[in-house]
């Protein structure tokens, strides 16, 4: 027999297909474990061999917790909606859904590429997924239920006196018998801070419409006009984490940001017990502390200043209300509505190209740059609250509209970015005389060349009646004082604040919303989905309407409740639909629950499902994901517990973070030196020489940059010989930058860097004249870099590759002893032929080229030594995740079997048990080729024996003055005088000592031996 991994694995993934192997039940009398993965967004670019880490580690765990006896759901889906598939619509004018499916599926693109598809490249890994409950979130069956949960939090408010989100109609109830006013009704709501005092009265007499209106002020998903980040380029709004250094990570557009009329998630409502959720899961603390940065609580006061000579006023959030008779000026945001309403004339032309300006600007942009000063004096000015003198109003972009309230009271003593500012405009001509001296309420405090930023030893001066006290003292006292004035109150502020939910996109979730005058009226659930409809084109309209606008069939017959043409629109009877789309984040962030229950039509997972499963016990993924998935599918699992949906407060118990596969980039190396010819006669003619494609080896490479040109003497030699015959100077100018790396595909170069040449000038027309400097050998060398591994950088290996050639379960042993789970590491394709060398001699414990060599014989105490500290060893590291010494474990293992010959049935059914998480299709075989029916998979893990681990006997080592001579075997349970005894009648004893007798025996029994003298 030979062991071929092609032909077993192909075997062994048919048998888990065909006998549904993986299928989890719901409600099975075996204790459950969920383990989930995040689920991939399908590309046509296919997975490489980064892709497959973190679900060979999900796969090795739930494989061992089968062993375990657990009923196990280990589910995987597709993250099917996306901007992605959308701009590669609008370029090849292909339809999204036909290039999804392909990129799934496998097949033929429109422009005739073959695509692998994910399932089939998937499969080839051996994954033990249960595909009977695979989803994608652009299928209607799926995004049926993402729009009913819509529907759910547009007729939900939250309740803080509940401290959880309630139907809408408990708070119109509230508003039909009190209104709305708390001192009269008890009313403790999350809702605008635009919101307005009703009574009831008030309230039963507002019209309709009226009413829809205030109660979109309270809603968990309202329209509101909010800040966004606009591209231009793409037609849509993007969410932060689309940004990259202000331009947008898809296609590098231009980003601004505009005020537009929005769908928005009230995430803020569930801010702390996002955060006091934090103490309960077991996830890493860098990503807790990621979340609770940007949940940002923040424990102060909230000011109201009076605008001079209007009627506006300006609200700010500060944790520092102690040093309010330090303010100096006041910064608004550039987008806050008063801008508009507060700068004089004067200052228009200014305050409005300062706005431009900033607007092309990402807020994370403006948050990260703390170097870069700018601002503008918009020449109003507010009134201290209690001094009632005048202070400068200015506008700045380190202020952000959505943070607090968009404006910040500056206190340079305190503050180092007011500081800052305040230095920068003082006496600048900008500043208009709108930058008084910074203000010093620090009692023995120096502050000429930095802000005092600490609350610790601080006593409050030149403050009026807050003089003499310290932080807590001082902060009590102002909004005691401030709570008198009706300008102030004390407040707890989050920086997390509510999630743009619209997407000028086709490629999403349809929002089951018409409109009728404008207000926005839910469809009712039993005519869901509302199915994404066919469009000409996948760009805006003429208008700058979203894409959806080009469908010509796209409204809403309240007779009929169907979709019909949008022609017939009539607003009576007929209404039309939302234009925009949910965003990617929408399907993500409840899908864990639909596998639960698939394929139930009529709720997203029932209640018996939900009550067995209740969350996920392990989810493994990136931790770029920190304040984006994780922090929306937490709202969103709250949110669905509150309604009495999910059995459980947080949706993911313990979380893992993978860390990244990194690339081994290849280059080649042009040399482009500057040359220039100049003829003797008339030597003010010049002349720029361009020189063939000329690729130098690394080596010769290195040497030219450190001035060493004797490799490119041949370059050299042949552009001088053909000048100097006509009279002309040859100069050349050696500079680092004229030679220029470039990537090549690592898929022409071997194991030992050496380039194929032929293969490179047949990769690009334009390189097919290229000649090569080679080394002495003759070989070109490439450099080398560890870069992410990327298409553009021509260093992707597919794990296809590794599969065809060496098997999935070299591929799966490989990349769990590439080192620890969560940690970056390069991949480097020369230690695969190891890996693949060590399931090959596994093999020959169990078979030779005859057959099956495995026999009854009683194990010996070394074969069940060497087998026991394996069980023990990777049962350890599987639920401590250290997948990596799991691996070198199995090596020792089969290293030390090998060497005591070990061919024992007791010995090695147990040893494939134990392999099979990692290298499960080899496992199968050698368990069917035992003499077992049936899988694998599911059989009891050996249970660890201490007592095979327990030493009998001691190898030691025999020193003769401290030099060991040679070592003997001896029971541990000899006493000192027995092991003398032995010692002294060995032959090489006697040998030693050479009729001597030693001046002194030390013995320590269990450790040395030693004859001294």
């Amino acid at each position: 027999m030979k062991y071929n991994p092609n032909e077993i694995e192909a075997k062994w993934q048919k048998y888990w297909l065909e006998n549904a192997t993986f299928k989890a039940e719901n409600n099975a009398t075996k204790p459950k474990y969920y383990v989930l993965d995040m689920f991939p967004y399908p590309s046509g670019a296919g997975l490489h061999v980064g892709h497959p880490l973190g679900y060979i580690a999900s796969d090795v765990y739930s494989r061992y917790k089968r062993h375990q006896g657990f009923n196990v759901l280990h589910p995987m889906g597709y993250d099917s909606f996306g901007l992605p598939a959308e701009q590669y619509a609008i370029q090849t004018g292909q339809r999204p859904e036909d290039t999804t499916s392909v990129n799934i599926d496998g097949g033929t693109d429109k422009e005739g590429n073959k695509i692998a598809g994910y399932r089939k490249q998937l499969d080839k890994i051996g994954f033990s997924f249960d595909w009977s409950r695979e989803v994608r979130t652009s299928n209607s069956d799926y995004y049926k239920h993402t729009q009913w949960i819509f529907i759910q939090l547009f007729n939900s408010w939250y309740n803080k006196n509940s401290d959880k989100a309630e139907d809408i109609s408990t708070l119109v109830s509230i508003f039909e018998k009190e209104g709305n006013a708390p001192e009269t009704s008890g009313l403790n709501a999350v809702c605008d801070d635009t919101i307005e005092s009703f009574s009831a009265n008030e309230w039963n007499a507002f019209a309709k419409e009226q009413q829809e209106r205030i109660l979109l002020q309270y809603r968990l998903t309202y329209l509101a006009e909010t800040e966004v980040n606009w591209c231009p380029g793409l037609g849509t709004v993007l969410a932060n984490d689309e940004i990259v250094n202000g331009v947008s990570e898809r296609g590098g557009f231009t980003v601004v940001r505009k005020k537009m009329t929005q769908w928005s998630m009230r995430i803020s409502a569930y801010a702390e017990r996002l955060l006091q959720g934090l103490n309960v899961i077991d996830w890493s603390e860098s990503i807790k502390e990621s979340q609770r940065n940007w949940i940002g609580k923040s424990v102060g006061a909230t000011v109201e200043f009076n605008i001079q000579n209007s009627e506006a006023k300006i609200a700010v959030f500060t944790t520092r209300p102690d040093t309010i008779f330090g303010v100096t000026f006041m910064t608004l945001a550039p987008e806050h509505e008063l801008v508009s309403q507060i700068t004089t004339p004067e200052q228009k032309a200014e305050v409005e190209a300062y706005i431009e300006k900033t607007s092309k600007r990402s807020e994370r942009e403006r948050m990260a740059d703390v170097k870069t000063i700018s601002g503008v004096f918009t020449g109003a000015y507010a009134e201290h609250p209690f001094t009632k003198e005048p202070i400068p109003v200015w506008i700045g972009d380190y202020v952000l509209a959505g943070y607090g309230t968009g404006a910040v009271m500056a206190v340079p003593c305190g503050d180092e970015r007011d500081y800052a500012f305040a230095n920068f405009f003082k006496g600048h001509p900008e500043a208009s005389g709108g930058m008084p001296e910074i203000k010093n309420i620090f009692a023995n405090v120096d502050i000429s060349e930095v802000a005092y930023g600490s609350k610790d030893n601080v006593i409050i001066a030149n403050s009026d009646f807050l003089n003499g006290l310290n932080y807590k003292e001082a902060t009590k006292k102002v909004i005691e004082e401030l709570e008198k004035l009706n300008q102030g109150k004390g407040k707890t502020n989050y920086r997390l604040r509510d999630a743009v939910f619209s997407r000028q996109r086709y490629w999403g979730e349809p929002f089951p919303v018409y409109y009728v005058n404008g207000l926005p009226q839910m469809i009712d659930a039993k005519h869901l989905p509302i199915i994404l409809p066919e469009v000409e084109k996948y760009l805006p309209t003429e208008e700058g309407l979203p894409p959806l606008g080009n469908a010509l069939i796209w409204a809403w017959n309240t007779e009929t409740n169907e979709v019909v043409n949008t022609d017939l629109v009539d607003n009576k009877t007929i209404h039309p639909l939302e234009l925009n789309t949910m965003p990617g984040w929408a399907g993500s962030s409840w899908y864990w629950m639909r596998y639960m229950d698939a394929h139930n039509e009529n709720e997203f997972a029932s209640k018996d499902a939900l009550a067995y499963w209740e969350s996920v016990d392990l989810y493994i993924g990136g931790s770029e994901h920190a304040t984006g998935h994780l922090l929306y599918s937490r709202f969103w699992n709250k949110f669905l517990k509150d309604k009495g949906f999910a059995p459980t407060e947080e949706p993911f118990k313990k979380l893992i973070n993978q860390g990244m596969i990194l690339g081994m980039s290849a280059f080649v190396y042009r040399v482009m030196p500057s040359v220039t010819v100049k003829k003797l006669v008339e030597f003010g003619n010049m002349e720029n020489v361009k020189l063939k494609k000329y690729f130098i080896s690394k080596n010769i490479y290195s040497n030219v940059l450190s001035g060493d040109f004797t490799g490119i003497k041949s370059i050299i030699e042949e552009v001088e010989n053909e000048y100097k015959a006509q009279d002309f100077i040859v100069e050349w100018n050696f500079v680092k930058t004229n030679y220029n790396p470039i990537h090549v595909d690592v898929s022409f170069v071997n194991s030992s860097d050496e380039l194929d040449i032929e293969k490179f000038k047949n990769w690009r027309e334009d390189y097919k004249d290229a000649e090569f400097i080679t080394e002495e050998n003759g070989k070109y060398i490439v450099g080398r870099e560890i870069e992410k591994m990327s298409k553009s950088k021509y260093n992707v290996v597919t794990p296809d590759d590794i599969c065809n050639e060496y098997g999935a379960d070299t591929l799966r042993l490989y990349e769990m002893f590439l080192g620890p789970l969560e940690q970056a590491k390069p991949w480097n394709t020369a230690g695969i032929s190891g890996v693949f060398g060590f399931l090959k001699k596994l093999c020959r414990l169990y078979f030779d080229e005859n057959g099956l060599i495995v026999a009854n014989d009683a194990p010996t105490k070394d074969n069940l030594k060497s087998l026991h500290k394996t069980i023990k060893k990777v049962a350890e590291d599987i639920e401590s995740f250290s997948f990596n010494t799991s691996v070198s474990q199995f090596m020792i293992c089969v290293n030390e079997l090998s060497t005591q010959n070990c061919h024992s049935r007791a010995i090695l059914e147990p040893l494939a048990i134990v392999i099979s998480p990692y290298a499960p299709h080899i496992a199968e075989e050698l368990w069917s080729l035992l003499g077992n029916t049936g899988s694998i998979a599911t059989v009891d893990f050996p249970l660890f024996d201490a007592q095979h681990l327990v030493e009998s006997s001691k190898e030691y080592p025999v020193s003769f003055n401290g030099k060991m001579r040679f070592t003997m075997v001896l029971p541990l349970d000899l006493t000192k005088e027995q092991i003398e005894e032995i010692v002294m009648k060995d032959e090489r004893t006697i040998k030693q000592l050479e009729g001597r007798t030693p001046n002194k025996v030390i013995i320590v029994p269990g450790k040395i031996i030693n004859l001294v003298g």
